[in-house]
């Protein structure tokens, strides 16, 4: 089978390689991969600014069927419609394993960055990892689940009340999910973007996202403080990863607001008003990635409609079109770009 492989760190140094199938051990799945979302990490990946495990097959976001089962799995049989967790192996041993924070555990290895992943024919994932797909989730939306997951865990790091004013910053796939899934908690939300977003804003406005705001036609803090008598946001999700955004993003909160971090700056080290945070009394959170708790809802979200993953979905490829769908990020013309397996024969 066709696999689309890091071969090594830097700028590049992905190739299409033979690879043969893999085998299921006994408490493991092979999932036959339907889509392969293509992830922000994935792209820091290619360009060198984030290490894996080389060589390894990337794709970390996916959904697929059930085509064989190891002989000690009881949850999922062959035929059955999923998606799975990244997670595919933990210490078992840890503080955060204790608490199923597999996210969190030093030993993980994660599919599509230590273990093969998704842009391929089949993968092999851990049952505990695997999910079953409701009825009303097809398999375009199942491959989003992931991304969700890494939202709903953001949401979930800060305290979200109806009514609430929330801004998100960045108006690319993961800021369209954190702002979908802050609004079903009944939230007020705000989304932002440059004149180069203009095709993901015009999509914010058909989801229904409460304020779209390019902010280099209005002035965001204006816009803020006109919806919330002055005061500030309640919430601000940082979702693009640049440090503008997150300079601003301190800015436009109340006293006592809250800050989360959901985007991946391209280097570590980036100036930060600390004194607008004591100042302020504003609660700092980070997020990593998700946890096992946070796929059911997400599912459960996608079931409802209350999130709208598919519509996201501007590009499909498949895995050997891996420059066109760069290039399709790149230019700001996609949103979400699936990838799809080179069928043999």
């Amino acid at each position: 089978m066709k696999a689309l492989v890091k071969t090594d760190h830097g700028f590049g140094n992905l190739e299409i390689q033979e690879k043969p199938e893999p085998i299921p051990a006994a408490e493991q799945v092979k999932i036959k991969v339907r889509y392969a979302g293509i992830c922000g990490t994935d792209l820091h990946t290619y360009e060198g600014h984030y290490k894996v495990g080389v060589p390894v097959t990337l794709g970390h976001e996916f959904s697929g069927d059930v085509v064989e089962v190891g002989e000690a799995v009881t949850s999922v049989a062959v035929g059955d419609r999923v998606t799975s967790e990244t997670t595919y192996s933990i210490c078992g041993e840890c503080a955060y394993c204790q608490t199923k924070d597999y996210n969190l555990c030093s030993r993980r290895k994660g599919l599509g960055t230590q273990q093969d992943g998704g842009f391929t024919n089949y993968l092999i994932a851990r049952e505990a990892s695997v999910h079953k797909l409701p009825e009303g989730v097809d398999y375009k939306a199942a491959s989003m689940t992931e991304p969700l997951a890494c939202t709903y865990h953001a949401v979930e790091k800060t305290e979200v009340k109806p009514g609430d004013i929330v801004v998100v910053l960045g108006p690319g796939a993961i800021g369209l999910l954190t702002a979908q899934v802050a609004r079903s908690k009944g939230a007020k939300v705000i989304i932002t973007g440059l004149n180069s977003d203009k095709i993901r804003l015009e999509k914010a406005k058909e989801l229904g996202i409460d304020y779209v705001v390019n902010i280099q036609e209005e002035n965001l803090k204006d816009v803020v403080d006109s919806i919330t008598d002055g005061y500030g946001a309640d919430i601000v999700y940082e979702c693009s990863g640049a440090v503008p955004a997150a300079k601003q993003g301190l800015d436009l909160l109340r006293k006592k607001g809250q800050y989360c971090q959901v985007g991946i700056f391209a280097t570590p080290e980036i100036p930060f008003d600390l004194e607008k945070i004591v100042q302020k009394e504003i609660r700092v959170v980070g997020t990593r990635s998700q946890k096992h708790a946070d796929w059911q809802p997400s599912l459960e979200l996608l079931n409802r409609g209350d999130v709208n993953a598919k519509a996201l979905v501007t590009h499909e490829y498949n895995i050997t079109q891996w420059e066109e769908a760069y290039q399709a990020i790149k230019s700001g013309e996609a949103i979400k770009v699936l990838l799809t397996p080179v069928e043999e024969g």
